[in-house]
């Protein structure tokens, strides 16, 4: 029997998905039911195409552990960053070196200019896996987190041709961020918190109140200037993971909390140029198999999208796939599948 599945997150889910959400409690899955219930409405609406415009779309992947009965994960897709009705919203962190002959000095700068775009990337987010299910042997972190790029593959035509992801900074153990007290605070008068659920709905304040033309970081605190660019400890398995499928630092952060934007062109990504079709071989034995991989399927009906980690073996480009991943997705000998490998 198959223990953990990742399937579309349902209506369903509401009760559960808010418990995981307060694990983490961000802007993408904040930890509010009104919120969580309007997303759950979101991610049905994508996976059903009950949303025309594919731009606006965002997908909620669950990961579900059979024998506990319980979601214990999620991880999401933003189908497009950037709308006339809500800008992509970034700071650039840019390098000034200033010099005077007459006094032979020379400074470094870290010059803040913030920007906006209404054509952006495809942004993943929402990654959570709950602490107790941390560092398993099936690597389930790995697993919720993979399962977004091989949706990307699966309808490659829905989304940008980059991909954007935003990282949390060292923010204080009750939710600070330095960087938001040194610099939005004085031009909103919102807190922290205030400023971040706002935006996700209303980003006009952000574009109405902050100033244009270059800041000088040099001028804030050196607990701000800190934050700047900076990965949290609860990410820096994630930017690892970033790094080694092809992502790299944008010179960008987040205007709330100073966390670094991480891109990557999609087609370059190298977890989207690994998933792929393939028509089912042979059906192998769980056990004893080398090689293992994430197979996905799209039922007519509820929940829409099935993914399993199972044994798996190429074949010329058909697959030997693992006895009990195939029964729990229903595949037989002829069928197809798609496959994301797995070192």
């Amino acid at each position: 029997m198959v223990r953990y599945e990742i399937r579309g997150a349902m209506l369903s889910d509401e009760d559960q998905l808010l418990d995981v959400a307060h694990h983490l409690d961000t802007v993408n899955l904040p930890a509010v039911r009104d919120e969580i219930r309007s997303i759950l409405d979101e991610a049905h609406k994508s996976f059903t195409g009950l949303i025309k415009d594919v731009k606006r779309r965002s997908y909620v992947f669950v990961l579900f552990d059979h024998h506990e009965q319980r979601i214990v994960g999620t991880s999401m897709i933003i189908a497009q960053l950037g709308r006339r009705d809500a800008p992509y919203i970034y700071v650039d962190v840019i390098d000034e070196e200033r010099y005077s002959h007459t006094l032979d000095k020379h400074f470094k700068h870290t010059v803040l200019k913030i920007g906006y775009s209404y054509n952006g990337p495809t942004e993943i987010g929402g990654l959570i896996l709950m602490p107790e299910y941390r560092r398993f042997p099936e690597r389930l972190g790995q697993f919720i987190s993979y399962v977004r790029f091989l949706y990307i593959k699966m309808h490659r035509d829905h989304f940008r041709d980059e991909v954007l992801a935003e990282l949390l900074p060292p923010l204080e153990p009750d939710g600070t961020s330095h960087l938001w007290d040194a610099l939005g605070r004085h031009f909103t008068d919102l807190t922290y918190a205030e400023a971040d659920l706002l935006s996700k709905k209303n980003k006009e304040f952000i574009k109405g109140l902050w100033p244009e033309g270059a800041m000088y970081a040099t001028l804030l605190s050196k607990q701000a200037q800190d934050v700047i660019g900076k990965v949290g400890h609860q990410t820096r398995g994630v930017e690892k993971m970033l790094r080694r499928i092809g992502f790299r630092y944008a010179e960008r952060v987040d205007p709330f909390d100073g966390g670094p934007h991480f891109t990557a062109p999609t087609d370059e990504i190298t977890l989207v140029q690994e998933t792929h079709r393939a028509q089912v071989a042979k059906l192998i034995p769980e056990s004893g198999a080398k090689k293992r991989a994430i197979f996905a399927v799209e039922p007519a009906g509820a929940p829409h999208f099935r993914s399993v980690l199972g044994a798996w073996e190429d074949a010329d480009g058909a697959a030997h796939v693992g006895e009990q991943a195939a029964a729990h997705l229903g595949l037989a000998v002829g069928d197809e599948v798609w496959v994301l490998p797995l070192d």
